[in-house]
């Protein structure tokens, strides 16, 4: 059985990186959009953040290079 606390933070982070993804791919399309540059730096301030270091093991810095090199390669 499965702990609904690690789904709820498995979810917490999960929408982060979605959020992430979709700015990414408005600034592609848009690179002067401020509201897709805002929501990429809120995603980047939240997997730096002390919160989200409480809901998963993963480095933060390590999924925001990942994230970005993903968005490059877009």
């Amino acid at each position: 059985m499965t702990d609904p606390y690690e789904n709820l933070a498995n979810a917490i982070v999960l929408q982060a990186v979605k959020d992430y993804r979709d700015a990414s791919k408005r600034l592609k399309k848009k690179p002067s959009n401020q509201a897709a540059m805002s929501d990429a730096m809120e995603c980047e301030r939240f997997f730096r953040s002390g919160w989200y270091k409480a809901l998963t093991s993963v480095d933060g810095e390590y999924l925001i290079q990942k994230l970005r090199e993903e968005a490059k390669a877009l």
